[in-house]
Parts: structure tokens; C-alpha cells; sequence
């Protein structure tokens, strides 16, 4: 199948390997990739701050990249989290709208989400030899559902040890606009998250946001205890 790749804010300033690496991966599955140039933000920032005329703005721009695209995968479970629950609010007065959002909602994955459940083939043959423990995002798990999805792939990378990461079900404070209004509890909440990952023995963080992931190995880097953290794309891309 064709797939359009959706990079994401934050996959697209800060961490482009991820849509290189998917590409990759969806290549030597037998599939072709684009990436639409018109695809901007989900609106998601937008939206946890109460603008909800510049989100709708954003979220049209989004919607209008992808109305041709087969199917649309991104490295979030943030992004695809906003599309798929916030989406039908949005432009519940829009019928045009309305049914553009339900076509793109009906076509578009998070990356886990889609290898697992849509290509049904969780072994990519990936080897990486490293003690992981996995930090489930709040929004890949609780919009989205994801917890079974991730699994699937890290259990299936050879050499991969899945260490428990403790009170696992804990945000890690960043949660968009939040960890910028309300610094002082975001810093409490990611400080307990960086002590359970330490405590899990783990040599690397994985998860499927790199929000998250980018809030917890900052926190520990500052304070002088880091361990990588790489999202699951990025460990299949060195496993393959």
C-alpha cells in the first residue's frame, strides 16, 4: 500500500530519523511512502491552550494534506490522539469538515498501531541487545488504547531484555503547554518518573513519544543521572 508519512511538530524539528526510519522500514516491507508537504501540526498545542479557532485553522491544514493519502502513520500517539478524540469536537458545526476529520480519523495510526494490527507483523527481525523498560505516554494509552502494540514489537527484537519500569501508569509531567504553566509540578511529577527508571536497571528509555521521552531524559540529564531514551522506532532502526 501507499503510506503518507505524518512527522509531526516535533518529529520534524528535533528528531527527523524517526520519519527516516520509518521509511525505511515500510520500504523493505514492499510499501511505498510519501510525505505530503502540505501536513502541518495537529493543532494539539493550540488546543490544550483554549484557542480553539487557531486549532480548528491548524487541524483544516492537516486534514486538507492528507484527504488523498491511502493511509497516514506518525511516531505519536499524542498527534494521532488529538486527531482521533478532539477532531470530532472541533467540527461538529462544520458538516464539510466533520466528514473530512472522520475520513482521516478512519485512515491514520500511530506507528505500533499500525505495524501490529493493520500489517499484522509485530517481527520486523530487528536484534539490539540492550536492558530496556517502556514508559506507556498517557495519551498513546489512554486515547488511544496502546498497550498490547508496543509490546508486541519489543518482544519481538532479539537480544532486547524488557525490565518493569515501576508505577509504570504515572505521567511524566511534560503534557504539552502544561509542563510550561505549571512548571513546579511538572518538575515533581517527571523527578518521581526519572527515579521509577533508574530504579528499573534499565540501560535504555523506549516509549512512543518523544515528548515524553525528550522531558524525562532531560530531567535526568540536568540532574546528572541520564540514560538514553529512544523511542521504539529508533530501536528498530538500530535492531534492523
Amino acid at each position: 500500500m501507499k503510506i503518507s508519512l505524518f512527522i509531526t511538530c516535533l518529529g520534524d524539528t528535533m528528531f527527523p530519523d524517526l520519519g527516516e526510519t520509518m521509511a525505511k522500514i515500510f520500504t523493505r516491507l514492499g510499501h511505498t511512502v510519501d510525505f505530503p508537504e502540505g501536513q502541518f501540526c495537529c493543532g494539539q498545542i493550540s488546543f490544550n491552550s483554549g484557542y480553539m479557532d487557531d486549532t480548528r485553522t491548524v487541524a483544516r491544514a492537516t486534514i486538507d494534506a492528507f484527504e488523498n493519502s491511502e493511509v497516514v502513520v506518525a511516531p505519536s500517539g499524542s498527534c494521532i490522539g488529538m486527531i482521533h478524540h478532539n477532531y470530532p469536537d472541533l467540527f461538529k458545526d462544520d458538516p464539510v469538515y466533520a466528514k473530512k476529520a472522520k475520513d482521516l480519523i478512519d485512515k491514520s495510526y500511530e506507528f505500533t498501531q499500525f505495524v501490529v494490527n493493520v500489517l499484522k507483523t509485530p517481527d520486523l527481525g530487528a536484534r539490539y541487545q540492550a536492558k530496556v523498560t517502556y514508559h506507556p505516554s498517557c495519551h498513546a494509552t489512554r486515547l488511544l488504547g496502546l498497550r498490547d502494540e508496543p509490546m508486541a514489537i519489543l518482544e519481538n527484537i532479539q537480544g532486547l531484555e524488557i525490565l518493569p519500569l515501576p508505577e509504570a501508569h504515572l505521567c511524566c509531567g511534560f503534557g504539552g503547554t502544561f509542563s510550561i504553566k505549571m512548571p513546579k509540578i511538572s518538575e515533581a511529577m517527571v523527578a518521581e518518573k526519572a527515579e521509577h527508571v533508574l530504579a528499573s536497571g534499565a540501560d535504555i528509555l523506549t516509549g512512543l513519544d518523544m515528548g515524553c521521552l525528550m522531558n524525562i531524559s532531560g530531567y535526568m540529564e540536568k540532574h546528572g543521572r541520564s540514560i538514553p531514551a529512544m523511542h521504539v522506532i529508533q530501536l528498530l532502526g538500530k535492531g534492523m
